[in-house]
């Protein structure tokens, strides 16, 4: 079985050398897939309008012969429901995203990410966005409540995982290799599981 195309979207801050995101890129990476971990532009500061417009051109220069997965993480899954509702270009839909540990729209801890926040809700826009979209949540994440998890994957009309101890599903939280989401990538093996 040939691998997808994978593209991977970091959160506020980046994704650190030890993050699930660099661990997985390397992976892939070594067993063939063509990876893209872009940095986005001033992710300290982080520009809804700048990552939009970043993000289409790492979605345009994917090749359009190979399956083509997104899997993002935090503030990047919100960047990812701002595209879809957007109504992009059809040429940039891709097969499969997977959205992991967004924070709730209703957070109001992190100012950096407020343009971010306003997210619109849209199933048939992230229907049109990518043929399948998947939440993957940490119980007790700090930024998404489980009850928030739940309504924003009941609003998106997507399937929900919960990792019991997950947390932000980050570093911290113990989440640098993950073998479950690099399977997911290579197989979309369903549900997600802990590390």
């Amino acid at each position: 079985m040939s691998l997808p195309h994978v593209l991977l979207l970091h959160g506020l801050t980046g994704s650190g050398p030890t993050h699930w995101q660099n661990w997985l890129a390397g992976e892939l990476a070594r067993h063939g897939a063509q990876v893209d971990l872009p940095e986005f532009s001033s992710p300290d500061a982080p520009e809804l309008d700048v990552w939009l417009a970043e993000l289409r051109g790492h979605l345009a220069a994917a090749p359009p012969s190979s399956e083509r997965v997104v899997a993002a993480h935090s503030l990047g899954s919100l960047l990812w429901l701002h595209h879809a509702a957007a109504d992009p270009d059809p040429a940039l839909r891709v097969d499969r995203v997977l959205l992991v540990a967004p924070p709730s729209p209703h957070f109001t801890g992190e100012p950096l990410i407020a343009d971010f926040l306003d997210c619109p809700l849209d199933p048939a826009a992230v229907r049109a966005a990518a043929g399948d979209t998947r939440l993957v949540v940490g119980q007790d994440d700090p930024y998404c409540t489980l009850e928030q998890a739940r309504e924003l994957a009941a609003a998106l009309r997507v399937e929900l995982d919960v990792i019991a101890g997950g947390a932000h599903l980050n570093v911290a939280a113990g989440y640098g290799p993950w073998p479950a989401v690099f399977k997911w990538v290579r197989s979309d093996r369903v549900p997600l599981t802990p590390r």
